[in-house]
């Protein structure tokens, strides 16, 4: 028989049992966890689990069991004593308010101003909290009932569960479809024709229109190596495929969904391939799927976003569909697809006089049909081009040339006298390119002799060599300054033009604006024309906005504070920093796919190219983009050197080098009061305002420029981290 003692020992335990299996609400679990700076892999790996469960029992989809049970009970109660929870009246005096976490729903038209000081490491955004979430992963199961907010009223029914899945086959050899707010669906499908029918019946996935005549973007699955396995497809593509960018037709997955009547792009099945069935009606039947191990995530965009666990993955890349689009192929082709999904070609006329109603041009948008470019904006082997001698090159007086700045220039004896050269970079600057700009949304006209008219889209051809940067207008007064230290606002290397060149509208502008008179010769005039961009870079700009300041970094911080919250802002959050990227990378690679060039298919030389059919392919568009961000540059670096007597030592697209004293921006950056030089360069997260991009010593600039014999070596490209390889010289 027990002795008493032994019995008493006994109720002891299963007191600590019972007490440890005690565990908090779901809700403080995870505030628990995050306030301990804790991961949910980190905490799966202490217990022995998948990192999937922990978030389901943080989710409260499902609760631990034994023996997981009680070690995480003791987890909590141990991180509940050194992380007590708030008041509930707030918080206490004098403390700085927790910063508020994202939840995966559209960006706000403008972020809230509302971070203190001193700047700490964001909670991890849990985006989660703006729909329910399912209680069983069974397809079908009934969900629990959700608390009735704001934002879930407004969730469309249609695609409660989200933008989009990632599949992958656990363990056990269950297919799992990781949803955006950390839902997690069983998948019943065993081939990809069935994935698809289970996708478009049964999953919810999709995403509202973006604008009143668009249409819903279509659900996106996401196909892990597992999940390529379990439907018989390759985990990876052989040489000639990728080369290809497809699987061969003849593949046995291609005949199992041609069988099921389902239907490819013509871009095949690739990294991103469409499956669909002609539409019915406005009744679309089509998923798109993006296979990260077939190089579909661009590491120069994604970073490592391919390789992240499936739950992360569809956290990383929920965000940027809630707050940009569905990704739709790469960075540059979703970037494109947003301009038309803002401004659709076409819309629903008024009824006539039999009730219908029909398809009519949507005023604002390009159109349906595609605008045969001017002459000089055509590209090197555009049709237009083809009765060109073969070999014949063409001149500024022939050829639209806008491009970014890259340019650099010998230092001075003065600057050798200072310690730094210092980087600062435009945020978004092409974005900010594009805010407000008016752009052609028809065909050109050509006329001779014109008037210039800076409101007036288009490409002209003038002489803007007497511009002479020696004495400008800067606001209403004339200027002095040291022509010979300033690049030249007309050409992107910065050489002074030495007669006619083709120019587009802003760059002509910005020579009136100096103080000259310019005489065009002739232009290629767009007379309907409106800011078709506008949409595109406000959602943009408030995307970016809205990550930033989950990342730390609020649109309202001072110039210190701003400068102390970039300072590794990378490594608070990782995945949203990779959003960031993606988001830079939607901006210039949906304005670069306004002028795409051919794309092999055994294209010739004045032939026209698959992106020709497209009312998207504008090249005017690009130009006039890049025009007006290289001229809001020069307008900054001339406003600067007027008032403070400093030039810059290289310019390489957005990012602008000077030699200081110090290694801070503040060094040389004229703030009076905490407030910056009007017109002139300021720090700050918003796009156009301009971040801290590198700092280096000026002797490693001259040791540099020594070494390659290059004394004007564009050092604006090596500011951030100081590495120079001969492979960047062409050695």
């Amino acid at each position: 028989m027990p002795t008493e003692n032994e019995l008493l020992s006994n109720v002891d335990a299963l007191l600590e049992q019972v007490a440890r299996d005690d565990l908090p609400p779901p809700a403080e679990r995870r505030r628990l966890r995050e306030a301990a700076g804790l991961s949910q892999a980190q905490v799966a790996k202490a217990l022995d689990t998948r990192r999937e469960a922990v978030g389901n029992w943080e989710a409260g989809r499902t609760e631990p069991r034994p023996p997981q049970r009680a070690a995480y009970a003791k987890l909590l109660e141990k991180l509940a004593e050194r992380f007590p929870a708030p008041a509930p009246d707030g918080d206490a005096p004098g403390e700085p308010a927790v910063m508020e976490t994202f939840a995966a729903e559209p960006a706000p038209a403008a972020v809230a101003a509302s971070a203190p000081a001193a700047v700490k490491p964001p909670a991890r955004p849990a985006a989660s909290a703006t729909r329910p979430t399912s209680t069983s992963r069974r397809p079908g199961a009934k969900k629990a009932a959700a608390k009735k907010t704001p934002t879930a009223a407004a969730v469309d029914p249609r695609f409660e569960n989200g933008p989009l899945a990632v599949i992958d086959v656990d363990d056990d050899g269950k297919v799992l479809a990781y949803c955006t707010g950390g839902l997690v669906l069983d998948v019943p499908a065993k081939s990809l024709p069935s994935l698809v029918d289970w996708t478009l019946k049964e999953a919810k996935l999709g995403a509202p229109k973006l604008s009143g005549p668009g249409k819903d973007a279509d659900p996106l699955l996401v196909l892990t190596q597992a999940a390529l396995e379990r439907y018989g497809l390759p985990a990876t593509l052989t040489e000639e495929e990728r080369i290809a960018g497809r699987i061969p037709e003849g593949h046995k997955v291609i005949k199992q969904l041609t069988r099921a009547q389902w239907q490819l792009t013509k871009r095949g099945f690739g990294p991103w391939a469409r499956i669909y069935r002609p539409a019915q009606g406005s009744e679309r039947a089509c998923v798109q799927l993006c296979i990260p191990s077939w190089n579909a995530l661009d590491t120069r965009h994604w970073g490592a976003a391919g390789q992240l666990a499936p739950a992360e993955l569809a956290r990383l890349l929920g965000v940027y569909a809630s707050r940009v689009m569905t990704p739709r192929g790469s960075t540059a082709v979703t970037g494109l697809e947003l301009m038309t999904a803002l401004h659709p070609p076409t819309r629903a006329s008024e009824p006539d006089a039999t009730g219908k109603r029909h398809s009519e041009h949507n005023p604002g948008s390009l159109g349906k049909d595609p605008v045969d470019c001017a002459p000089c904006e055509a590209p090197d082997g555009h049709p237009l081009l083809r009765d060109l001698p073969r070999f014949h090159v063409r001149g500024p007086a022939e050829k639209l040339f806008e491009e970014a700045y890259d340019w650099a220039r010998p230092m001075t004896d003065a600057e050798c006298t200072l310690r730094h050269l210092v980087g600062i970079d435009v945020n978004m600057a092409f974005a900010a390119g594009a805010n407000g700009l008016n752009v052609g949304l028809g065909a050109p006209t050509h006329v001779t002799n014109p008037v210039f008219d800076p409101k007036l889209p288009g490409s002209w051809l003038v002489d803007l060599s007497h511009v002479d940067l020696s004495k400008v207008k800067v606001g209403k007064e004339w200027v002095e300054l040291d022509g010979s230290l300033l690049p030249s606002p007309f050409t992107p290397k910065g050489e002074r033009p030495e007669g006619l060149a083709w120019y587009a509208t802003p760059t002509v502008a910005y020579a009136v604006e100096l103080g000259y008179e310019v005489r065009p010769l002739e232009a290629w005039v767009r007379r309907e024309n409106g800011r078709y961009l506008d949409g595109w870079y406000n959602r943009l700009r408030d995307a970016y906005l809205a990550t930033m300041a989950d990342l730390g970094v609020d649109a309202d911080l001072s110039p210190e504070d701003f400068l102390t919250a970039m300072d590794g802002y990378k490594a608070r959050d990782p995945e949203l920093a990779i959003v960031v990227s993606a988001i830079k990378a939607t901006v210039k690679g949906g304005l670069g796919k306004l002028r795409e060039r051919p794309r092999g298919e055994g294209w010739r030389p004045g032939e026209p190219w698959r992106a020709l059919s497209r009312p998207t392919w504008r090249p005017d568009i690009r130009a006039a983009v890049i025009s007006r961000t290289r001229i809001n540059l020069h307008r900054k670096i001339v406003k600067h050197a007027a008032f403070t007597g400093q030039y810059p030592i290289a310019i390489l697209s957005d990012c602008v080098v000077y030699a200081a004293n110090g290694p801070s921006p503040l060094d040389f950056l004229p703030y009076r009061e905490g407030k910056p030089l009007p017109g002139g360069f300021k720090l700050g997260v918003n796009p156009g305002l301009v971040k801290h991009e590198g700092t280096q010593d000026v002797l490693w600039g001259e040791e540099v420029r020594e070494r390659f014999n290059a004394p004007e070596l564009n050092l604006a490209r090596y500011i951030k981290d100081g590495t120079v390889t001969d492979a960047d010289n062409g050695e």
